[in-house]
Order: structure tokens, then sequence, then C-alpha cells
């Protein structure tokens, strides 16, 4: 199970707003008719924007259109891709999350062109690896960047004074620096603190470790390569955890017991930072942030998009850029931890203000220079399809002890034959 836990956390929640989707999409709005029309709809799902700059965007632009949101609940690729593929109650505005963007690269003419809208004279304002992440081969550009998701390592500075280990962030860092000096502190943290684990399951170790890279499992040649070294290797240190005793094997419901109790750090993006403060508020001013052993990685990062039915493409235009504003951003991290995509945001004061839960701690200084040293890999329409096997192969191993060997194997054969199936050679 990898660290997007946003979605697991408020998945209950946001149920109730699925039910309300036909009514919020605004009938029929087909690729005909008018191009100018008065009433827009907004789809994302619960923690992907600012539901305040949302609630001000309708105000703002309330002169020219009426701004209908919904937060969808559940599945949203999929709700979203059989709303494209129907062709009717398609929304006007969109988001599409980072993992699922590659593989609407495909299908970019069911969007609109942004830089037909303008696109091109903002673009600088956003980090560039990012913008190109939703860019066909051909320079459409389908998707305006939300945020990115740079990614530290959380810990529990109160388990760590208990062990006697230093609670610093820049010592802890320097003390976590490589991912078996992590190992390492993990080994004598539950040593001294019995009960506790370093990780939640091996497979948010693999997640990261493979995002360290400027590879992932298929090339720009369109060839697999999941069965490469550096695919392997990102394996092994995923094991290491489990082998060690460091792993506590929650693949389930139980991460929000075991977040307030029994986990001492977590691997993740500037917005599980949110989803910590959620499940453990009793833990407040007990937790830190410090750099990710092996350098950073990005894990999600999402995109507003103009699907080509909508009714009135310049002022929805308006509407994505003004949310998306580098001020905006920064709002958006204060309240609900969406990692701004435009770098001005970083010095803004609603992202260098000390943060309460994380004992004061101006957590922008370990995310800020994090964000612009993430390396950059090509990510392929079938990438997160042929990842799956490799997942499931890693819970395998927690659930029922299969031999890591074996799991590789049979995640590498797995993966080939989704490759194959999704046209990689």
């Amino acid at each position: 199970m990898d660290l997007s836990r946003r979605g697991f956390l408020q998945a209950a929640a946001l149920t109730a707003a699925a039910s309300g989707l036909t009514v919020a999409c605004g009938g029929s709005s087909g690729s005909g008719g008018t191009k100018n029309g008065k009433d827009l709809t907004l789809w994302y799902w619960g923690g992907a924007l600012s539901d305040k700059v949302v609630a001000e965007a309708k105000t703002h632009f309330s002169s020219s259109v009426k701004l209908t949101t919904a937060s969808i609940g559940g599945d949203f690729k999929q709700k979203l891709t059989t709303t494209l593929a129907a062709g009717t109650s398609v929304p006007d505005i969109t988001g599409i999350k980072g993992e699922d963007i590659a593989s609407f690269l495909p299908n970019a003419a069911r969007f609109l062109d942004l830089n037909d809208l303008g696109f091109k004279k903002l673009s600088s304002q956003y980090l560039d690896w990012k913008t190109k992440l939703a860019q066909t081969e051909d320079g459409r550009q389908i998707g305006f960047p939300i945020d990115i998701g740079p990614t530290a390592l959380f810990y529990r500075a109160d388990l760590f004074d208990k062990a006697g280990l230093p609670t610093d962030p820049d010592k802890v860092a320097a003390r976590a620096k490589s991912w078996e000096d992590y190992f390492a502190l993990g080994t004598e943290l539950k040593k001294k603190v019995p009960g506790t684990y370093l990780v939640n399951n091996i497979s948010s170790v693999f997640t990261q470790a493979v995002g360290q890279g400027t590879k992932r499992f298929i090339d720009k040649n369109n060839h697999f390569i999941g069965d490469q070294d550096h695919i392997r290797a990102a394996w092994t240190t995923a094991i290491r955890p489990y082998t060690l005793g460091l792993d506590a094997k929650i693949n389930d419901n139980t991460w929000n017991a075991a977040i307030g109790k029994s986990l001492s750090t977590e691997l993740g993006a500037a917005w599980h930072a949110l989803d910590i403060e959620q499940a453990a508020p009793g833990t407040k001013g007990k937790w830190r942030v410090c750099a990710m052993p092996g350098g950073p990685a990005n894990q999600g990062g999402s995109y507003l998009a103009l699907p080509k039915q909508c009714r009135n493409p310049e002022e929805a235009f308006k509407i994505i850029s003004w949310i998306l504003s580098p001020a905006n951003d920064a709002r958006g991290f204060t309240d609900a931890a969406i990692f701004p995509a435009a770098p001005a945001a970083y010095a803004m004061p609603a992202m260098t203000g000390p943060d309460a839960f994380f004992g004061g701690q101006k957590i922008i200084e370990v995310f800020g220079p994090a964000a612009k040293a993430i390396p950059v890999s090509y990510e392929a329409p079938a990438d997160a399809a042929v990842m799956a096997p490799y997942m499931t192969e890693l819970t395998n191993i927690e659930a029922k002890g299969k031999k890591p060997d074996d799991a590789w194997k049979d995640a590498v054969s797995q993966a080939k034959q989704i490759a194959r199936r999704q046209g990689v050679s």
C-alpha cells in the first residue's frame, strides 16, 4: 500500500459527496453548444485543493459565472474516465491526480490545450519538471500544476529522546543519511523502545526508493526495464526493514491507530503531514521532519484540467489560474499541507511560519530544498499499471510469508505480462 492516505483517511466522509455526482455535474455538458456558458462545474477530491480558496473562487467570479463544485469520493480516476468516455455530465474543470496524469496523455484530445488559453505566459512560475509531466510529445499542455509531493522523513522526537537518540532535525538527518543508516537507527530505536516500528510497510519504502532514481519501469523508447538493476536495488532496500523486524506490516485500516502509538517514523510527501495530524491529534508537538534517507523523491502532486466539453474555456482558465496562483498556492499549504508547484510561494509568510504540530519547526526549510532537488524521471502512461505487481508481491511477503526472491520473480513476470498488454515492448 502506498502512502496516498489522504484518500484513504477521508474516503468514508467523501462517499456521501459522490452520491451527489450527477446533480453537481451540470447535466449534459456535451461537446456541442455554447462556449461562453454561465454555469461551470469543478470536480476534485478531498484535500486536492484548499476548500477555503475554492469557496472564495465562487465569490470572486460570481459576476461572470456560477461555479458549482463537487468533492468526489471513491475511485476518482475511474469516475472521471467513465464520464469522459460517455461524453455527458462532464465537468468543466477537473482534477487529475499526479500518479494518473501519464495515463491520460494518450487521450489528450479529450482535454483542451491550456497553451491556447494562456498557460505559456504563466508556465515560468511553476516547476518545469512538473509542468512537463502533463505535456504531450507534441507540446499540448493538458494539466495546470496544483502541487508536488517532495518527500522527507517524519519522526517522533519524543520516542527518539526516550531511546537516547538525537532529536534535532539536522542531527537526525545526519544519522539517517543513507537507507542503511536509517535501518541501523531503527534497530537501535526498537531495542531501546520495544514495541515500536520504523516503517508502516515495505511497499512505502519501495515507492520512495524508486522515486529517488532517474529511471522507473518503462523507458522513453517504450521498453520494459522493470527487471533492471535500479528496480532490483529499490526492491532490496524495501526488503531490509522486513528482515530486520522493523516493519509494522500495516496493509489495512489499522494505520490510524498505529500512527499515534507504535510507528516511530513515516516516509512521505509534504501532504502526508496533514494525514498524520488528522489521524493522531494527540501527538501534537511530538513530531519533527528531516531530510529523507537517500535523498528526496516526488510522491503525488496533481493538476487541474479542462475537458474538451468545457462550456466556457476562457473563464474556466481564469478560475484555475486564480486558484493556483502562487499566493493562493501558499494558502493551500497552510490550509491542507498542499505543497505548491510554484516556487515563489516558498518564501511567502503562509509557508515560512512555524508549525505547532511539528513542535514549532519551520518545515518549509526541509521541504523547500527537497522540492528543488527532486530527480527527474520519465513516467510512461503504463507505469502505474506495470508497478502494481511489485506492490502486490511486497504485500504477499508481509501477509503470507512469501520468500522475497520468489516474490521478485513473480512481480517481474506479472509486470512483463501487463507491459505487453499495454503495448510496451
